[in-house]
């Protein structure tokens, strides 16, 4: 009996080591293998990313011409004279800045910004060499010489009469404070909408949605806010459907708006407004996706974090399916686009009407979870990447040809005179690797980088452009 239990007592101790050794080991292989799956999905992707670039490269060579960006060396003027209020209130004891001249009515720069009506982009002026480029902060006319009016817009393209649609908020009135400590702000005129068949020229179609004049109650009275307008195109109901930012002059309503048409050049029927699940909603979009699901994307719990749910199938309200995105990060004018099965979406800080660094993120799915990778701008100066060009997103536009190309809609908002504000329509590139490490996926980027390049003067490839 002895011997037994001693022998027990000598066997039991090396059984205990070999199968702490036994799942150390297959613990660590685990690991291993983790990690060469990780390692080979990244070269993998890097040598699909490569291929792309090149692949991109040698079919158009006008894309090397569009990422050879321009460079901005623009310098400060010394004080003259008294400075605007506006310009005075912000920070009055630090050194000058490029988005102080910016926000500064009387500054002797000016012109940079927001350049006067002699340099207009006009279609039915511009021919020959000239046609079909974009100069991003100038005035731009529509086939009537009008300044176009669509800010804050969206974009759709009509495959039944091959046309496209911009639809923006109509501004074309005066600049004004409901009190003295409010935002600048006009009044609501109503939603614009501009057709093309080239994404150049473009036809006023009409305000399409008009504000309401007298019932002081309804949410689109003149006195209150209506911002971002987007619309999508509903296959199963064959309505037209526009999401967009209802808010009183105070911003504390914080809501959304729906209205449908059966007509992409209206008139769109206003049906009411509300906030997603009791949520607050301000800057918004929508987001139709291959499968036909539509979700809508709205800043939200004072701009602190953005959330994001499907719409029903009629697109006309959300589904009690609500993500929390980038909580805390205090991010706005979400602009979202698909890539290859990616989301990727740009999204500004929430600075007023003063521009800000643009933020690249992305995701496999819609609802997340989504990373953040980096500032996407590239060109200009470190002050024009930082403030995004000056500008702030709207809307991107999948480019027919290529995949991976796109057009950054902004806004160069003129806080001086809104109605003023211009456009800064950009080429965005899907392609290379990001430049900074993930949060998830051990650090490593699985995404290729999202750039947005600086050009004062550009065009689209004739392969890329729509045919008239």
């Amino acid at each position: 009996m002895r011997v037994r239990n001693k022998y027990r007592k000598s066997t039991a101790f090396p059984c205990n080591v070999g199968s702490r050794c036994s799942i150390s080991i297959v613990v660590w292989s685990l690991v291993g293998f983790l990690l060469m799956l990780q390692i080979y999905s990244l070269i993998s992707h890097r040598n699909t990313v490569s291929g792309d670039i090149k692949l991109r490269m040698s079919r158009h060579p006008l894309v090397r011409e569009l990422e050879q960006v321009e460079e901005e060396n623009i310098q400060i003027p010394p004080p003259r004279g008294k400075r605007s209020p506006r310009a005075a209130k912000r920070r009055p004891k630090r050194t000058t800045t490029l988005v102080d001249e910016f926000l500064d009515e009387n500054s002797q720069i000016r012109h940079v910004f927001f350049p006067d009506m002699k340099t207009a982009i006009d279609p039915l002026k511009d021919a020959g060499n000239d046609s079909f480029y974009y100069y991003p902060g100038r005035i731009w006319l529509d086939t009537e010489g009008n300044p176009i009016q669509a800010h804050g817009g969206g974009m759709i393209y009509d495959e039944r009469s091959s046309t496209y649609y911009w639809y923006g908020e109509y501004k074309d009135g005066p600049t004004y404070h409901a009190h003295k400590k409010g935002a600048a702000r006009v009044d609501i005129i109503g939603v614009g909408c501009y057709s093309s068949k080239d994404l150049w020229t473009w036809k006023n179609e009409g305000i399409v949605l008009a504000a309401e004049e007298s019932n002081e109650t309804h949410d689109l009275h003149k006195s209150n806010v209506l911002e971002r307008p987007k619309v999508i195109y509903n296959e199963n109901t064959g309505k037209y459907v526009m999401w967009m930012h209802i808010d009183d002059a105070n911003y504390t309503k914080a809501a959304v708006g729906i209205a449908v048409s059966d007509y992409p050049t209206g008139p769109f029927d206003y049906l009411g407004s509300q906030r997603p699940l009791g949520y607050e909603s301000r800057d918004m979009t929508v987001f139709k996706d291959d499968d036909g699901v539509a979700y809508l994307i709205y800043s939200s719990e004072d701009n602190s974090e953005l959330h994001i749910g499907p719409l029903t199938k009629d697109y006309l309200d959300v589904k009690p399916d609500i993500r929390r995105i980038l909580v805390g990060q205090h991010r706005e004018a979400p602009a979202l686009f698909k890539y290859r099965g990616t989301y990727y979406m740009i999204t500004s800080g929430c600075t007023g009407w003063a521009p800000n660094e643009a933020l690249a993120h992305a995701a496999d799915s819609i609802m997340g979870p989504w990373e953040t990778m980096g500032n996407p701008c590239i060109g200009g100066n470190k002050m024009f990447r930082l403030a995004t060009f000056f500008s702030q997103s709207t809307f991107v536009i999948p480019l027919p040809g290529i995949p991976g190309s796109y057009i950054f809609m902004a806004d160069r908002w003129n806080p001086a005179d809104l109605s003023d504000s211009r456009y800064v329509w950009l080429p965005l590139i899907v392609g290379g690797p990001a430049d900074r490490p993930f949060e998830f996926n051990f650090g490593f980027p699985l995404w290729p980088r999202v750039s947005i390049y600086w050009h004062r003067k550009w065009r689209l490839p004739s392969s890329w452009r729509v045919t008239k």
